[in-house]
């Protein structure tokens, strides 16, 4: 499965125009959803995709969607589907979502170059809003594709200035018809960059996901009395942001202690903090605090988000304040397929690459895919690990053999290569 490197290159790159930021170091781009940025980019991809014989269409929420039935195939039976998103974080990389969309799109030009005859049609799918950067709390388009969202729910959501996703959508021309649904596929498979540096530091070109980590969000509020910071005696504060450090501190520990017991790669963070009435000259009387914590066991998740309560109900006797914690977002950890996971072992070592099994401890599309249908995950990897970051960088070489690795996964499931022994999900 030697994919056209330069092809897929010229793709990732030209995307990487729409929306592009001067940066001092690396290459940036805002691409956000409804954006004259984000237009440019769902255009080129759909002539890439009609470039390449496919059929595209444009469902409710925006989502782009390429389809191509050889003749080998049965048109009515499930097809394999791959893909990701083109929307970005304000300033971030370029390969984060794109080079999964285009190197779907090269897998299925590989494999039609190459003769090979798939049973299943194969279906390219970017889908819209993965970031959450403008309207909701990410993974808005395969949200909507996977049932977990109604098509009137994700177009009414608005964003910071009162537009709605549907105003946005047709606003730039890309508001479509119908629902695409997850569940319809036989198989689903998304390439990404890792956005860490465990395959840099082994050297191993390819990662084959096992688990993706679930997602808690919980907005914490910390209540106590604005007061004269000159005039206060020390004895006499309910002070919010002293009552907020303890807090803090306790998740981190809370977390560092579950990794020593419990889950290695669990993690809490306490990553926003807004105080009131916030000047130097008055004792806070209140703070609002974001918290995040993932793992692949949401029962290790739960056991967090309880820890967290326990601090604030201490620091409610200890220090007098009062407080409240709204656990506003939860989103299960998802297991990769079996035989999705197969499909990939299978098409690596075919070309001689070596794969390494690991978790994802980012979110992303595959995790809601997931609930509906055999889903499976592989990463390219990272330099440094960053994202989300004009530094974002994944070297060209490593994105053609990822991508070959996902074409010979994507042409297994499809019926194109000898069926393997683990067929579970």
């Amino acid at each position: 499965m030697n994919v056209d490197r330069e092809r897929l290159r010229e793709d990732v790159e030209r995307n990487a125009e729409f929306g592009h930021v001067e940066t001092d170091e690396g290459r940036g781009r805002t691409n956000r959803p409804g954006t004259e940025a984000n237009r440019r980019a769902r255009t080129f991809l759909v002539e890439r995709l009609e470039d390449a014989g496919l059929e595209v269409r444009i469902d409710s929420v925006g989502n782009v969607v390429g389809r191509w039935v050889p003749a080998s195939a049965d048109p009515d039976a499930r097809p394999v589907a791959a893909g990701s998103h083109l929307d970005s974080v304000p300033e971030g990389g370029i390969f984060d979502g794109p080079l999964g969309v285009y190197g779907a799109l090269e897998a299925v030009r590989t494999m039609r170059e190459l003769g090979i005859e798939p049973e299943r049609p194969l279906v390219v799918v970017s889908f819209t809003e993965e970031e959450g950067g403008r309207f909701g709390s990410g993974m808005l388009g395969s949200s909507v594709a996977a049932g977990r969202r109604s098509v009137e729910e994700a177009l009414a959501l608005e964003d910071e200035e009162g537009t709605t996703l549907e105003d946005a959508l047709e606003g730039i021309g890309f508001r479509g018809e119908g629902r695409l649904n997850a569940a319809g596929w036989d198989a689903w498979f998304e390439l990404h960059v890792e956005q860490g540096e465990r395959l840099e530091s082994v050297g191993v070109p390819v990662g084959i996901v096992t688990d993706i980590t679930g997602i808690t969000h919980c907005a914490v509020t910390i209540e106590g009395e604005a007061n004269h910071a000159g005039a206060t005696p020390m004895g006499e504060r309910t002070d919010a942001l002293a009552a907020a450090s303890e807090f803090v501190r306790d998740v981190e520990r809370a977390a560092e202690e579950t990794v020593a017991s419990e889950s290695e790669g669990v993690v809490a963070t306490v990553g926003s903090l807004s105080v009131g009435p916030n000047a130097t000259n008055v004792v806070p009387g209140r703070v609002e605090c974001g918290v995040d914590v993932r793992d692949v066991d949401h029962g290790v998740m739960d056991g967090l988000v309880g820890r967290a309560r326990g601090s604030l109900a201490r620091l409610e006797r200890s220090r007098g304040v009062e407080c409240a914690l709204d656990r506003e977002f939860d989103v299960e950890p998802a297991s990769m397929a079996p035989r999705c996971r197969t499909a990939a072992r299978e098409a690596a070592k075919a070309d001689g690459i070596t794969a390494m099994e690991m978790y994802s401890g980012a979110a992303h599309d595959t995790m809601r895919v997931a609930r509906v249908t055999d889903a499976g995950l592989l990463f390219a990897p990272s330099r440094e690990g960053i994202s989300h970051n004009p530094r974002e960088w994944t070297d060209w070489d490593d994105c053609a053999t990822a991508t070959g690795v996902l074409a010979g996964a994507l042409a297994r499931l499809a019926g194109a290569a000898p069926e393997t022994e683990d067929r579970g999900s």
